[in-house]
């Protein structure tokens, strides 16, 4: 399957912070950020989408603190795989009306991805992976004390909820992903990162609370497939070195050796490119061939250079 790319959305492409997040509204972001995706396949890419849910299930465990003395609990891992079938819905449903009108009949489908962590992580006892809305520091300081939330400050856009973020070590559903893919379906799948779960010795696999990080689960399954390319779509421009900094620097055609340097100096946040460039370099480690990073609404510039950060073995 090496002529397969895996295409990793960001959450926040389906959000816009100046409007309400209303479904409606995120209906239509969702057709705006398939346009170029459906420009791709139009173009002859075959892509296995992955999605961010970051956003959508911080709004989720929202409304479980808010709701928690009326009705029952929900659990972060059923949370997770609730966000993987509203935004699988959305993705495929809007995809597969764009091809609809560029005179396409492609199959798109989303299988409900859980992935097997190590119940051992130590990752399980220090949250790290922001969730959710960007809050002012007042707002956070608020909702720790109110929620018992722990919040930190994330790349100099507001503060923002952090849960436990294991690594991925396997796609359960990785079989039948390929074999959609065998039979040229755009499969969407490790939504969120996918669906952390734990296989005990007796074989019983369980849920587990926490949220795996959606670039990291996406270059395993990139690997596991066989993948060309790792596409990664963020909300800037470039990956940049000291960004937001004095010496702020655009990145554009980099090697693996480069990133490795540049992330053990610290230039890249851990709540945000941080995991992008760990992914980036997992999978050039384990054979992909290249990485894009990009603004989603550039894809296709990017793929062909004008744009983007490339990053090569």
């Amino acid at each position: 399957m090496s002529d397969v790319t895996v295409l990793a959305l960001g959450g926040n492409s389906l959000i816009d912070p100046s409007q309400p997040p209303t479904v409606a509204n995120q209906f239509a972001l969702t057709a705006a950020a398939m346009g170029p995706v459906a420009d791709l396949i139009s173009a002859g890419e075959r892509l296995v989408i992955t999605h961010g849910n970051g956003p959508q299930v911080g709004f989720m465990l929202l409304r479980v603190e808010l709701s928690k003395n009326v009705l029952h609990e929900v659990a972060l891992d059923s949370l997770v795989a609730d966000t993987q079938g509203a935004l699988g819905y959305m993705i495929q449903r809007s995809l597969r009306e764009l091809l609809h009108y560029r005179g396409r009949q492609d199959e798109v489908a989303s299988v409900i991805t859980e992935v097997f962590v190590d119940p051992e992580d130590p990752a399980l006892a220090h949250p790290d992976k922001p969730i959710g809305k960007f809050y002012t520091a007042a707002e956070a300081a608020e909702l720790a004390d109110r929620h018992g939330w722990t919040m930190v400050e994330d790349a100099h856009r507001g503060h923002r909820r952090v849960v436990p973020s294991p690594e991925p070590r396997g796609i359960v559903q990785l079989e039948t992903i390929r074999r959609l893919c065998d039979a040229g379906v755009t499969v969407i799948a490790c939504g969120g990162g996918g669906i952390p779960v734990v296989e005990d010795p007796d074989g019983h696999t369980r849920g587990i609370e926490g949220v795996i990080d959606k670039d990291r689960a996406s270059a395993l399954l990139a690997l596991e497939l066989g993948a060309k390319r790792l596409l990664i779509t963020t909300g800037i421009d470039y990956v940049y070195v000291d960004f937001h900094g004095p010496n702020e620097r655009a990145l554009r055609d980099v090697t693996l050796a480069e990133v490795e340097e540049l992330d053990r100096a610290g230039h890249f946040a851990p709540g945000s490119m941080g995991p992008k460039m760990q992914a980036a370099v997992s999978f050039l480690r384990g054979g992909g061939q290249e990485v894009i990073v990009c603004r989603p609404e550039l894809l296709a510039d990017a793929i062909a250079g004008r744009t983007g950060t490339r990053i090569r073995p």
